[in-house]
């Protein structure tokens, strides 16, 4: 688990550095259908993304990937991207998980999917006031250092409005594939909203891809 700066204040939404403020083409449009050549990356959320979300899951048993998640993760390694997942576990804060029962459920996300080339975990709660708990970007930022490659050239797939606070925040592409948990002024508020991750996926490579359907 990386260290992590629990006394580091997290700067409001307000105050964060957006990709459009900072000149990034990747947000001009939301029905925009994007390339591979403008990504290096795609990242995506753990719970209710990749993986059916067993609040505070400490089973690695428990842990069933969402319908069409293994082929979408396959088809932006296929395009040659790298792929993360970066993921809040304030259950580790609460006392209701440990690290290493955080760091087996990932294990069994890796067995199923396929290794991950990184991964980032947020332990803290929601009061810490850290630069990792998404809506901060410190996790897409500290993904991207590990890579050694640029958030504007990435992507952040979640399902909640905090994932993509932290896309915007770190001037990567967010795209919202909404679910049960996401609420109604969340989808009003995402630059890019996907029906699923095939979806997601064939927005951000291109249609020519084809590897999504």
């Amino acid at each position: 688990m990386p260290n992590i700066d629990e006394g580091a204040k997290v700067p409001t939404a307000s105050t964060w550095p957006s990709a459009a403020a900072a000149g990034d083409p990747l947000t001009e449009s939301p029905s925009a259908v994007f390339d591979t050549a403008l990504f290096d990356a795609i990242f995506f959320d753990r719970d209710g993304t990749l993986v059916l979300d067993q609040p505070y899951n400490a089973d690695p048993e428990l842990v069933i990937p969402v319908p069409g998640a293994v082929a979408a993760v396959a088809a932006a390694r296929r395009a040659g991207l790298h792929t993360g997942v970066l993921t809040n576990q304030s259950g580790i804060a609460r006392g209701l998980l440990t690290a290493v029962q955080v760091r087996a459920v990932n294990r069994r996300v890796d067995d199923i999917f396929g290794p991950f080339d990184v991964w980032k975990i947020c332990p803290h709660g929601p009061a810490a006031g850290c630069r990792c708990r998404k809506p901060a970007p410190g996790m897409i930022l500290d993904a991207c250092s590990t890579l050694g490659i640029s958030p504007f050239r990435t992507a952040y797939i979640g399902d909640i409005g905090s994932d993509m606070g932290a896309a915007h925040a770190a001037g990567a592409t967010g795209v919202l594939v909404p679910t049960a948990v996401t609420r109604p002024e969340e989808v009003v508020q995402a630059a890019l909203v996907a029906k699923d991750l095939a979806a997601a996926l064939q927005l951000l490579l291109g249609a020519s891809s084809g590897s999504t359907r």
